[in-house]
């Protein structure tokens, strides 16, 4: 097993259809979540990274499955190895890509043999994003505690 600062990692190299695999893992876990947003980002940033290093391509657009408050919503449809995923889009890409219109469901992703953990190390280890950077809990407040101050009944607070 490979070490470094961090601890142990995943041993698998961060070859696209490696990466692609821990963005599948990663995306359907985020699904069920109870706190999905680091799970989100590592996903977000690695498909960012990857389309900007050619390793993955925008394909086109298609309607979401699942619109927030709007009727209708589209999703960006990002190919990367044999994996295919969907991503928020941006102004330009509604301009320079083509619109595929709804989903088609029968179009699935192959299976990944990964554990969540190992992929969450293969994607922080990629994109540099670590847990703790993510974790509210671990900044420090800046607040000290103030004793609350009771009053009788009628008293008025000065």
């Amino acid at each position: 097993m490979n070490y470094d600062q961090k601890g142990p990692l995943t041993n698998l190299n961060l070859t696209i259809e490696n990466l692609a695999q821990a963005i599948f893992i990663v995306n359907r876990h985020a699904k069920t979540a109870p706190n999905p947003k680091l799970l989100y980002k590592l996903k977000q940033e690695t498909l960012k990274k990857l389309i900007e290093e050619g390793k993955a391509k925008k394909v086109g657009l298609h309607f979401s499955g699942n619109p927030r408050n709007s009727q209708q919503q589209s999703d960006v449809l990002v190919e990367c190895g044999r994996y295919t995923f969907h991503i928020p889009p941006t102004k330009s890409d509604f301009l320079e890509l083509p619109h595929f219109g709804k989903l088609d469901e029968r179009v699935r992703n192959p299976k990944a043999t990964l554990s969540l953990n190992s992929a969450k190390a293969l994607l922080q280890l990629y994109t540099g994003i670590s847990e703790l950077d993510q974790n509210p809990a671990n900044h420090k407040k800046s607040k000290t505690y103030q004793k609350p101050i009771f009053k009788k009944l009628g008293e008025r607070y000065s």
